[in-house]
């Protein structure tokens, strides 16, 4: 399972490393220590706060560092729905929650899973998940 620093954790969430960092230290958001010393948190656990704190609002008419240029939104899976042929994966991107609909091949040819960063490509009423 993919886990991710303070870091990359701020930009998918849409706020500052400080803010992760007190909300860690809050125990809001789960953390551990590599070998390093470096906080990293799960994926899943990122995940299911993702969805969390765009359920409270959070950061709603704040400015959010994402970008609808080539309309765009980095985010991280939050779940994935696998049937016998299609599939649904949501993108939590900020305070945006996106589900696109493709096959199961598609979804097991690119490895999605929970936790994981993806960003969501949106064209007229197509959402596209491509993995990063």
């Amino acid at each position: 399972m993919r886990s991710y620093g303070i870091g990359p954790a701020a930009r998918l969430l849409g706020v500052s490393p400080d803010t992760v960092r007190r909300w860690a230290d809050a125990g809001r958001l789960p953390t551990r220590r590599d070998e390093a010393g470096r906080r990293l948190i799960d994926g899943t656990d990122l995940a299911a706060f993702a969805v969390a704190l765009a359920a409270d609002g959070a950061g709603e008419g704040d400015d959010v560092p994402y970008t609808s240029a080539r309309n765009a939104f980095p985010g991280i899976v939050t779940a994935v729905r696998l049937g016998d042929v299609a599939a649904q994966v949501e993108v939590q991107a900020g305070p945006h929650r996106l589900v696109s609909l493709l096959t199961r091949e598609a979804v097991e040819e690119l490895g999605l899973a929970v936790g994981m960063e993806a960003v969501a490509r949106v064209k007229a009423t197509n959402v596209h998940i491509d993995t990063v």
